[in-house]
């Protein structure tokens, strides 16, 4: 009778366990059951710190504390209200602001030229090109020792702003599935910041599906030939998320550590800071260096991307201090 029974999981169709390391009861201890062993041809799938990375001239050593990326808007239409467009000569204006937020602490700039907000306009890729370029050539030669990004989801303009000085892209459809920005960040050898988004914000549950999203885009992106230490994640606050989600998302950060790799935070003045606190964009600067605290201490803030550098610099340093065991030069000397 026994003979006639089915084998053990006959009605599935399972991967058999290869990779088995037999166990040695005669030798007591831990190898007496059995074990899996890697693969000789496999990663250890324990990524680790991430390494540093060199963009632009300067080497970005993660962990030891927060770079801060200032924001340049070369647009009419940003939420904030800081679009440059307004501006008599916006290329002149963009280069003051720059050197005000280098000045300021900005470890790096991220240059945008179209709108991103919820309900934006459309703009066509001449015109973003018109505004990005003339201002990235003219920051990169203002700033020769500062990395400049570019903030854009068209691959041809990232070409263009790529020829005219930028090292860094940031995509903010970075879990789109579309391989034409990795293929560019794989081609030119640089750096790109794979950000979170949906386009409208439904989900099961919010922080698996972000880590899960942004997983597939790093996927995406190494398939396409970018390097493993090339890529940066951002969770997308504000992007494909109500209010609430962005609070959830901020009190879940740590969990994006499970990605290792860098992670860029975007909350500065966004609306949903306003919303908790009643208040307009250019009233949103404690909101901002709060948030920026928060990222830092769940480790999940590599950069901050911020619009008031000053502020987030200071708010930045002292969590360093606290969560990162940074110190200012000279620390300990008499005084």
């Amino acid at each position: 009778m026994t003979a006639d029974l089915p084998e053990p999981n006959a009605d599935r169709d399972l991967p058999r366990e290869l990779d088995v390391v037999p166990a040695r009861p005669e030798l007591g201890g831990g190898a007496a059951t059995p074990s899996f062993g890697l693969p000789a041809d496999a990663a250890p799938g324990l990524p680790g710190a991430p390494a540093p990375l060199v963009i632009g001239q300067r080497t970005f050593a993660w962990g030891q504390r927060t770079f801060v990326m200032g924001i340049l808007n070369i647009t009419s239409d940003s939420f904030s209200g800081d679009g440059l467009l307004a501006a008599d000569e916006p290329v002149a204006a963009a280069v003051v602001q720059a050197v005000r937020m280098v000045e300021e602490g900005a470890d790096l700039l991220d240059v945008g030229g179209a709108s991103s907000r919820p309900g934006h306009g459309f703009l066509s890729l001449e015109d973003e090109i018109a505004r990005v370029v003339p201002v990235i050539r003219a920051v990169s030669a203002a700033l020769p020792g500062t990395p400049v990004s570019v903030d854009t989801t068209s691959p041809r303009v990232a070409a263009a702003a790529l020829d005219a000085g930028a090292v860094l892209l940031n995509d903010v459809w970075g879990v789109a599935d579309d391989a034409g920005m990795v293929r560019v960040a794989a081609e030119r050898g640089v750096p790109i910041v794979l950000m979170h988004n949906r386009g409208e914000p439904r989900y099961r549950s919010l922080l698996p599906e972000v880590v899960a999203d942004l997983w597939r885009a790093v996927e995406r992106a190494l398939d396409a030939g970018v390097p493993w230490d090339h890529l940066i994640v951002d969770p997308g606050f504000g992007f494909g998320k109500t209010p609430d989600h962005n609070l959830e998302l901020l009190a879940g950060l740590s969990s994006l550590r499970v990605l290792g790799r860098p992670v860029l935070l975007g909350t500065s003045r966004k609306s949903t800071l306003g919303k908790v606190l009643d208040l307009p964009p250019d009233q949103r600067v404690e909101a901002t260096t709060a948030t920026t605290v928060a990222g830092i201490a769940a480790g999940a803030a590599d950069i901050v991307r911020v619009h008031d550098v000053r502020q987030n610099v200071r708010a930045a340093r002292m969590a360093d201090a606290i969560v990162r065991g940074w110190r200012p030069a000279g620390w300990g000397e008499p005084r």
